[in-house]
């Protein structure tokens, strides 16, 4: 269990909590930690609410994930635990959950962590589902995963204290592991179980900590060696499901999903989304390139694109607009938790009051082993999170009553008085033993067989992408409600069905011939000079010359055409059945880079300076829009820009629009020209 951000469950059955709690011996004294309530057990430890207390009324909540005793007997597993642990403890950054302490007492190792007043991301959707949000807003989508990449750069280039990398990679990148808090701040939990460079010890059984397999990385999912890269692939499998609504790798089974993560093309993001940003689509395709070596080599290059789209989109990302969401989003949960935050650590205080007198544990030792004073302190950073506003009346007299009534309380608050909120609650709930019931009968399911010709074709179910291909038969299909059934294959027509299952009619068939693709593309590159060396992609993969058919209609196709010393542009288009598109591209020469000496001696190749604009169009007219603001019908003319790189859009009568990238040159007259 690797859990370090707890959430306040529903008040439950007290007097089933008192007796869980009292099982369990709790509150007692570990270390210099008081554990007041077990929160969770997994397959590697166990997860409690703790007090820390020291002099100068020093107190803190924490949360203590202690070894279940069969690891502790796992010599070669602790050894790495501890390198791993200490590894993760000098990470220091507004974007990671803090691990405070690591170390033994009484023979049982543990890990101390900083606990964070926010949501997971698989929380936060799901509460946006309940609330019937449409989607998720896409400059808070882009500030989670900017915090994400900038957490992960921060890790992966961590160095040792003699320069020497130690090439941390957290390998557990998903949803549940990157929390936003109330504030807006966004955290990477969980890096207590990342992998780094281990010298010292054997790491024949790092097996055992796994990340889920929807967020794996293709070398991830064979089981090789992995590096910080894959970190970076989960991270883009997150950035394409936050900004489409869609998951990217669903299987029937993990099997399955290991398949489509290995053996299968990835759908782009316009496939999904209509008009889905051509610029952002390229951030998400580098990070899930299935070559390592062809993906993003670092955190922080993924964050430099993020920001230069938001710079250049005008995205609204903002901490405080994150705050107000999450406020407005859990504005419930929160009201409830106030009171519940105040009363926990009344008893909290309470509680450990009566511990003050206990006899020290026989051992406790820091992460190198050595033993601690019973007066010893640790430095608590500044992200982690204490309340001293509140006074608690601290009893003289013998306080069993007190703890008597303390256990009442806190199981009716959940976690110790709410403090945190706790994300994994099958233990806690487990111990309530709910009286039996009988079973209700599973409900019916449908059965669908789906062929086409040729074979071979991707399968979407309400917009999911499946891991089967044609021919198929899927199971355990809902019934009395229409399920959307689309089949696409590159060079092919997409195919579209409907099926209702009911209780009288639980299999289905749906057979189909995929016309070939009915879109023809031509693009006229100018200048003439610049096709010499110039190369086309067609939705991320090269053409030969420069045109393509075989293109499926009502799909959004994306066109990027490069050549040296040429400004590479990039056009998306939206072909109809039957079309024969035709693009006239043109290429703008990259400014020169002439070296400038400021007056303090710094060399400056920025191109200053500015110059003029002018936009057509041909094959019919569209309105103009420089870097947002709106510049008139074409042809527009002689607008004066600042020299360097400016967005440019052309929307037309019926609402398509194209964007493209052009550098305007200083002194001189740009032209460019769409083509509709």
């Amino acid at each position: 269990m690797n859990r370090n951000v707890v959430p306040i469950p529903a008040p439950a059955d007290s007097g089933g909590d008192v007796n869980a709690a009292a099982s369990d011996g709790l509150p007692k004294r570990f270390g210099k930690y008081t554990l007041l309530r077990k929160l969770a057990t997994g397959g590697m430890a166990e997860l409690f609410l703790a007090l820390q207390k020291s002099v100068a009324g020093f107190e803190k909540l924490i949360v203590i994930k202690r070894i279940l005793p069969a690891m502790n007997a796992d010599k070669a597993f602790i050894d790495m635990l501890l390198h791993e642990a200490r590894i993760a403890a000098t990470l220091s950054h507004p974007n990671i959950v803090q691990i405070f302490d690591v170390g033994q007492v009484e023979g049982t190792y543990f890990i101390a962590m900083e606990h964070v007043h926010g949501e997971d991301i698989r929380s936060i959707v799901r509460q946006m589902k309940k609330k019937a949000y449409p989607t998720f807003p896409r400059e808070h989508a882009l500030g989670i995963v900017m915090g994400m990449c900038a957490g992960l750069a921060y890790a992966h280039e961590k160095t040792d204290l003699d320069g020497s990398p130690l090439n941390i990679v957290h390998r557990d990148i998903s949803p549940q592991n990157v929390v936003v808090t109330f504030s807006g701040d966004v955290k990477i939990v969980d890096f207590g179980i990342a992998k780094s460079d281990n010298k010292n010890t054997d790491q024949t059984k790092s097996g055992k900590l796994k990340g889920k397999v929807p967020y794996m990385s293709p070398e991830q999912a064979r089981g090789d060696n992995i590096d910080h890269r894959s970190d970076i692939f989960a991270t883009g499998v997150m950035l394409f499901e936050l900004t489409t609504g869609r998951r990217l790798f669903k299987g029937a089974s993990e099997y399955e999903t290991l398949k489509l993560i290995c053996d299968r093309d990835y759908p782009r993001p316009s496939q999904v989304i209509a008009g889905y940003p051509p610029a952002l689509e390229r951030i998400v395709m580098r990070a899930l390139e299935k070559d390592r070596d062809e993906r993003y080599q670092s955190a922080r290059d993924m964050q430099h694109d993020l920001e230069v789209f938001i710079r250049d989109e005008r995205v609204a990302v903002s901490t405080v607009a994150m705050n107000e969401f999450m406020q407005g989003l859990f504005a419930d949960k929160l009201a409830s938790q106030k009171e519940a935050l105040l009363q926990g650590k009344q008893l909290a205080e309470i509680i450990d009051s009566q511990m003050i007198n206990d006899p020290a544990p026989s051992s406790e030792y820091d992460m190198n082993g050595a033993r601690l004073s019973q007066a010893s302190i640790l430095s608590m950073p500044a992200a982690s999170r204490t309340v001293t506003e509140v006074t608690a009346n601290r009893p003289r007299k013998s306080a069993l009553p007190w703890i008597a009534a303390g256990l009442f309380v806190l199981a009716g608050l959940g976690v110790g008085g709410g403090f945190l909120y706790l994300r994994h609650q099958k233990a806690a709930q487990a111990s309530l033993a709910p009286p039996a019931t009988v079973a209700p009968a599973p409900a019916p399911k449908g059965t669908l067989t789906i062929e086409s010709n040729p074979a071979g074709a991707s399968i979407w179910i309400n917009g999911d992408l499946r891991a089967e291909t044609t021919p198929a038969t899927i199971t355990q299909l809902p019934i009395g409600s229409a399920i959307d059934v689309k089949l696409t294959k590159d060079g092919f027509e997409q195919a579209k069905e409907n099926v209702t299952f009911t209780d009288q009619k639980l299999d289905a068939k749906i057979s189909e011939k995929l016309a070939a693709g009915s879109v023809s593309l031509a693009v006229n590159v100018l200048p003439a000079v610049a096709q010499r060396g110039a190369v086309m992609l067609v939705d991320g993969k090269k053409v030969d010359g420069f045109s393509a058919s075989n293109l499926s209609s009502g799909n959004q196709h994306n066109v990027v055409v490069s050549s040296p010393g040429y400004a590479e542009q990039s056009v998306s288009f939206l072909g109809s059945p039957q079309e024969s598109k035709h693009l006239d591209i043109t290429l703008v020469k990259e400014a020169p880079h002439k070296a400038h000496v400021s007056s303090g001696g710094t060399s400056n190749a920025a191109p200053t300076g500015s110059g003029k604009l002018n936009v057509g169009a041909s094959g019919g007219w569209c309105n103009v829009t420089v870097d947002g603001a709106p510049k008139g019908a074409t042809p527009v003319a002689g607008l004066d820009l600042s020299a360097g790189a400016h967005k440019v859009t052309c929307t037309t009568s019926d609402g398509k629009t194209q964007s493209v990238s052009v550098n305007v040159a200083p002194n001189d007259t740009t032209r460019y020209r769409f083509s509709l």
